[in-house]
């Protein structure tokens, strides 16, 4: 099965697929009576997710270098802009609802705001601010942050991939990336880029077909990716690989 994408980063990749799916329950909204314990909630959740985001970014720094590090800056940048912030604040206030319900709500506002705008880049931060209040929901919720498993070098298939997720992985172990949606301009991109791995994003791929342990080829080139190649698609990318 060959199908298109956009290209990120050139380069041909050939190996087993790794497919990440993520395991997320919809934020319910609830009517809370102790406006200050959610208010309480949301300060330390967000100085732990400040914590997270300057391991990512010392992470970053040693394997990428500076340029792919202050994505991680930028993230902790809008945990401390007062907007952003007292946006989820005003809302537990007014509408007397839980903290992660007030966090998703602002999170999308924000989002919509950011994807409306003319310019590519602004718009690629609608998934930047939707990063940092995924994971403001995820420490609220009390979960943890999971490293995907991968034992061996392998082409990672998702519908998405977050900086955080991307840092995350062991470089060594990425051969490809192929996502389902994503922008060229997005931080995962860069950060794509910037560790010179093939990438392909907006690729009409249905994560319920493809599984784990599957062969892929991505050319970064074409902006292709080929599920269980045969004989003749590994030989030619094996030779513009060497």
């Amino acid at each position: 099965m060959r199908l298109g994408g956009k290209s990120v980063q050139n380069g041909i990749a050939l190996g087993p697929v790794v497919v990440l799916k993520r395991q997320t329950e919809p934020v319910r909204r609830e009517k809370v009576s102790d406006v200050e314990a959610e208010l309480e909630a949301v300060r330390t959740a967000a100085v732990r997710a400040g914590e997270e985001l300057w391991e990512l970014y010392d992470k970053a720094l040693r394997e990428v270098g500076e340029s792919g590090a202050a994505i991680f800056e930028a993230h902790r940048m809008v945990l401390l802009d007062e907007e952003y912030m007292g946006s989820v604040c005003d809302r537990i206030r007014g509408d007397r609802v839980n903290d992660s319900w007030a966090v998703a709500v602002t999170g999308e506002h924000f989002a919509e705001i950011f994807a409306g705008m003319d310019d590519d880049y602004m718009k690629a931060r609608a998934a930047d601010v939707k990063d940092i209040s995924n994971r403001l929901i995820r420490i609220l919720e009390g979960d943890s942050e999971e490293d995907a498993v991968i034992r061996e070098p392998s082409v990672i298939v998702a519908d998405d991939l977050s900086p955080g997720e991307t840092v995350r992985m062991d470089r060594e172990k990425i051969l490809g990336l192929v996502t389902v949606h994503g922008s060229i301009n997005s931080h995962t991109a860069i950060l794509a880029r910037t560790m010179n791995i093939p990438a392909l994003i907006g690729v009409p791929v249905n994560l319920e077909e493809i599984r784990t342990g599957m062969t892929a080829v991505v050319d970064g080139f074409k902006g292709e990716v080929t599920f269980e190649p045969d004989e003749e698609t590994c030989r030619l990318a094996q030779e513009k690989m060497l």
